[in-house]
């Protein structure tokens, strides 16, 4: 991680990074990673709370580590947390950052869920369901432009989205196990090709 931000942070700020995680949460269909590009927005670009490095190491070290994929948020709040006073708002950060991320979603999902069960077989369920595909396809092609144009890449570093690419028709296509092809970009990386 990179240094930690000195912020000051009243009680709106902690008000304001709960409520634009209620809102994000509704927001998530695919998972709470389709979301990481206006998370950068409101976190780095508008609000300032952290900086690019320390958003991208956290989805890294979230992505990386065994457990559920919504854990980056946890750490974006944890940082955001530490920057704003250390330890004991890393925790509230967390807590506030988690309980926007998963309340709504939750609440959503559990009544549709039982909804759809119940009328599984209407047609506008399962056009509903054939039509979310092309939307989470789409938000997560956004988190990776987001996070790959964080690092300073550009449409003119070829090495950079063709490794994006071809990792993405790796994932498509086969059942490789995605800490393989992280640890290979990060050998990619270590070497200096990309």
């Amino acid at each position: 991680m990179t240094e930690p931000l000195t912020l000051v942070f009243g009680l709106h700020d902690w008000i304001n990074l709960f409520l634009h995680y209620l809102t994000l949460s509704l927001l998530s269909v695919g998972g709470a990673i389709t979301t990481a590009p206006d998370m950068h927005r409101f976190l780095v670009d508008q609000q300032h709370w952290l900086t690019d490095a320390q958003f991208n190491a956290s989805i890294a070290i979230a992505q990386a580590a065994p457990g559920p994929n919504v854990l980056f948020v946890a750490l974006l709040g944890w940082n955001v947390g530490l920057n704003a006073g250390g330890m004991l708002t890393g925790l509230l950060g967390v807590v506030l950052a988690l309980a926007g991320i998963l309340i709504p979603s939750t609440v959503l999902t559990y009544a549709a869920a039982q909804w759809g069960q119940r009328n599984r077989d209407l047609p506008a369920v399962r056009a509903f369901k054939q039509g979310m595909a092309p939307i989470v396809v789409a938000l997560l092609i956004a988190t990776g432009w987001i996070l790959a144009s964080a690092n300073g890449s550009s449409l003119t570093d070829w090495p950079v989205w063709l490794v994006t690419v071809v990792t993405a028709v790796i994932v498509w296509r086969t059942r490789t196990h995605l800490l393989w092809l992280l640890g290979a970009g990060a050998l990619l990386g270590w070497y200096g090709w990309i």
